[in-house]
């Protein structure tokens, strides 16, 4: 059985998912979100599994749901359930990827001088990012992923894009951030520096403003994800913030 706190948090994933959504389709395995204004973008077009399924007939729910894009994405919330699902959808030609949800329990830092920044500061370094990661992808796909960020001021609250800027006021770091004041909810999300700025402390300097943001908002339950597989999560790790549960993600095309 999933703590109290894991569930809060997949509640919120879960919640902000349905509110960013154009259209929420209901399933008998949990639900899909669907955004026809942004249907290169994998995460605004998925399903979400948050109950149990069979397995075996996951790949043509999918495909039913998820016929009309090029990509097909599943996100489960349970270990158990995607563990189930694992083989299947390895069948049926998906790729496997896990992300810890991570929660901060350290004292919240002081300083931070980053600042929250309008979505037009970080269209060009966004932009620029995206690129490096994907190189080989159309113009299309990259605007979709950078003017996504339009849709998930819907998904909260409060949402807040939180930059660092060089001396000559470039934009080299960023995140998002989602607050749920009345529920105490906080999540940190896509925390990214540009390569040409790496080792400089501006990722420091935004998620420490971030984390600043959310407990003067009364937020104590502060969370984010990061790649079971990938040296971030270390990074959080040195900084407050400890793996309290998984979320899975099949993916193909």
């Amino acid at each position: 059985m999933p703590s109290p706190e894991l569930q809060r948090i997949t509640a919120f994933l879960t919640g902000f998912a349905r509110r960013q959504a154009e259209r929420v389709v209901e399933l008998p395995v949990g639900f899909a979100v669907l955004d026809d204004t942004f249907a290169r973008s994998r995460a605004n077009n998925q399903i979400f599994i948050d109950t149990a399924v069979d397995p075996e007939a996951l790949p043509d729910v999918a495909e039913e749901v998820l016929g009309h894009l090029n990509h097909r994405m599943i996100s489960v919330l349970d270990d158990g359930v995607a563990t189930a699902c694992a083989e299947p959808l390895a069948r049926a030609g998906y790729t496997h990827s896990t992300c810890l949800l991570m929660l901060h329990a350290g004292p919240v830092p002081t300083g931070g001088p980053a600042e929250q920044v309008d979505l037009d500061a970080l269209r060009t370094p966004l932009a620029r990012q995206w690129r490096e990661f994907l190189p080989d992808v159309d113009d299309e796909v990259i605007r979709h992923l950078v003017d996504r960020r339009e849709a998930r001021r819907r998904g909260a609250d409060i949402v807040r894009f939180i930059g660092a800027r060089t001396e000559e006021g470039e934009v080299v770091s960023w995140a998002d951030l989602y607050l749920d004041p009345a529920t105490g909810m906080a999540q940190i999300e896509d925390l990214v520096t540009s390569n040409a700025h790496l080792g400089r402390g501006h990722a420091d300097a935004v998620l420490t403003t971030a984390l600043r943001s959310a407990a003067a908002e009364g937020c104590d339950t502060r969370f984010l994800s990061a790649d079971e597989e990938d040296w971030p999560r270390h990074w959080y790790e040195r900084r407050g913030f400890f793996a309290i549960g998984r979320m899975h993600c099949f993916e193909r095309g």
